[in-house]
């Protein structure tokens, strides 16, 4: 008999042009408390976060705020101390970083917090997943949900392309992360949710199949890309682990963070570690690359500003970001083999 098992998901999802006002109301009915901590960086607070703080004024919230510069281990032990003082929850308001932070300070201090992006550039604005640098190891962490979501999309509609189109190969990246855990569930028993699956794979080819569409850099286009976001995190959840969204590809995107002089984004990242993967993994990469490429996502180093030699010296390396994680890498890709990897598929 398997072992029971807890999902945890936000109570409360807002997600459309305008929503951003109705931040308060959804604070004051959850029940959350009257002490709200805002986190975001400078300009996420001009833009947004100053018009949070005042609704929830408005509302008869006391609201104190942080302006956060990194989200590293530092960062968070700031925002933790002013959290354990008055706040009753947390919003982290802006891109990753903040809500990451927002995310690990609320998880550490046993408090809830609102995610409100400014940008839907990778998954985090609905996982549990937190992304710390200063940590022993360049990956995610495992925290809380939010307990809210309000995305805006017309607010997100105003961050740059490269955002939105870096959060499609965060989701594009999807087919080779099921893919690795199927591996792993047919080598070594792994622990396997087809359910969780096929919510990943929905996500993954609601993107693919509306890469013109989102191109178009619409409001139709963002919510396309939020809705999706959302699903992969909610497969996370359901999975208990973050193997529906995350193989080999994410792996070879955090050994680009360790070794690469300027690292692109996560998501261009995965979305290039898709790429590759997928070529090891006999699927259809060549798809994978198209999609991306209408998108306006990265498919190759010098698109991601990245030398050639740092893509190779990942491949060699990205085993061993997670050695317990089983996935298409095996044992580990020899620098040679590397080479003919970014070759063939054109990502050198």
């Amino acid at each position: 008999m398997k072992e029971p098992k807890r999902i945890e998901l936000p109570r409360e999802v807002w997600m459309g042009p305008g929503v951003i006002g109705r931040v308060a109301d959804v604070s004051e009915r959850l029940g959350l408390g009257n002490h709200a901590l805002v986190v975001a960086d400078s300009t996420t607070f001009k833009l947004v976060g100053s018009r949070v703080k005042h609704l929830l004024e408005c509302k008869g919230f006391e609201v104190n705020y942080d302006l956060i510069e990194q989200a590293n281990l530092a960062t968070i032990a700031r925002v933790r101390k002013l959290a354990k003082g008055k706040a009753d929850f947390l919003l982290g308001v802006g891109g990753g970083k903040c809500i990451d932070v927002a995310k690990m300070a609320s998880f550490d201090e046993g408090k809830p917090f609102i995610s409100v992006p400014t940008a839907a550039s990778h998954d985090g604005i609905s996982s549990s997943r937190a992304s710390i640098r200063g940590g022993r190891k360049p990956t995610s962490v495992q925290t809380h949900p939010p307990i809210a979501i309000v995305a805006d999309t017309l607010i997100i509609k105003r961050a740059p392309h490269r955002l939105l189109a870096a959060g499609c190969g965060d989701l594009v990246a999807n087919f080779t992360a099921v893919r690795d855990w199927q591996l792993a569930h047919r080598l070594f028993g792994e622990p396997y949710s087809e359910y969780a699956v096929a919510l990943s794979l929905l996500s993954a080819r609601i993107i693919m199949e509306n890469a013109r569409l989102i191109r178009r850099h619409t409001e139709e286009s963002v919510r396309k890309v939020v809705k999706a976001l959302i699903s992969s995190s909610v497969a996370m959840a359901i999975a208990g682990s973050s193997r529906p969204a995350s193989g080999a590809e994410h792996l070879f995107s955090h050994a680009l963070d360790q070794i690469a002089p300027k690292p692109a984004l996560h998501g261009e990242q995965c979305g290039v570690g898709a790429i590759l993967m997928a070529y090891l993994q006999g699927e259809d990469w060549q798809r994978i690359r198209e999609a991306l490429r209408t998108i306006g996502c990265p498919t190759n180093a010098k698109e991601l500003g990245i030398p050639a030699k740092y893509v190779v010296r990942a491949l060699t390396k990205a085993h061993r970001i997670r050695p317990e994680r089983y996935t298409v890498l095996g044992s580990g890709l020899s620098r040679r083999a590397s080479e003919r990897l970014a070759l063939a598929t054109g990502v050198i």
